[in-house]
């Protein structure tokens, strides 16, 4: 079975805030990393024209992908352009047919935009039809048969779309990883001088840094931390498969 683990999200920098800790960990575990914004951050502007913000967070989100030791998917929509459609799960299943994950990083499907959502969507749907011989992905790439286990991060700000807390029921200790992790987030330059210059000095990168403390409050046991919660197992691999428990160790603990 390939140890290969793939991280989706909706757009770039998504992955770095909320998955990347969790990634650089499974590649130091020998696991084949994989990396890939649906959205091609198009609308994360206020300067910049559609052509030359798609080029920059493109850029950015290639050196992020670099710096996390990933090979960089392109992206298949527009920012908010991110819908449940065929063509995009026919799309984005084609893309997770030639990845063949072990492990597969989405988004919560809780959070409070519509693209995270729709993204979590989209990747499930693309999962769950790898393996089904009629279902004619964009390119045409031929049906996998490998078990993939589906793991959801917390969503921005730790609460659903309602303002209600969202509690993990898989906690990774990142501390070794949040300064490669930051690092990684600041690739993203645009975004940093964006919200830097709106939110304060340094805000974009703080702001990640203190969640990442949060959810390690959360998990009881670890300074920084990313949540997980993993995915119904049916339709993808057996009940008691868990390769991100197995493949991190005491670096992961599920909450009680």
């Amino acid at each position: 079975m390939s140890k290969t683990a793939f991280a989706i999200s909706a757009h770039p920098d998504d992955i770095e805030l909320m998955m990347a800790g969790t990634l650089i960990l499974l590649g130091e575990a020998g696991y084949e990393l994989h990396y890939m914004n649906v959205a091609n951050g198009s609308c994360g502007t206020a300067t910049m024209d559609y052509d030359e913000v798609v080029a920059a967070r493109t850029a950015e989100a290639r050196a992020a992908a670099g710096r996390l030791g990933a090979t960089f998917h392109e992206p298949l929509a527009d920012d908010l352009q991110i819908y449940y459609t065929p063509s995009l799960v026919a799309g984005l299943c084609a893309v997770v047919r030639q990845v063949r994950p072990e492990i597969l990083l989405i988004p919560s499907p809780q959070d409070y935009m519509e693209d995270h959502v729709n993204v979590s969507r989209l990747a499930v749907t693309a999962a769950f039809c790898r393996n089904m011989r009629n279902f004619v992905t964009d390119p045409v790439v031929a049906p996998i048969n490998n078990d993939t286990a589906l793991y959801h991060a917390l969503p921005w700000g730790l609460q659903d779309q309602f303002r209600k807390p969202i509690q993990a029921d898989l906690y990774v200790n990142i501390s070794s990883t949040i300064d490669k992790k930051r690092d990684a987030l600041a690739c993203h330059r645009s975004q940093k001088e964006w919200l830097d210059e709106s939110q304060g000095h340094d805000s974009y990168l703080n702001t990640m840094v203190e969640m990442s403390k949060n959810v390690g409050g959360m998990s009881g046991r670890f300074e920084f931390a990313e949540g997980w919660i993993r995915h119904s197992h049916m339709g993808f691999a057996a009940e008691d498969f868990d390769p991100l428990g197995e493949a991190l160790g005491d670096l992961a603990i599920f909450s009680k």
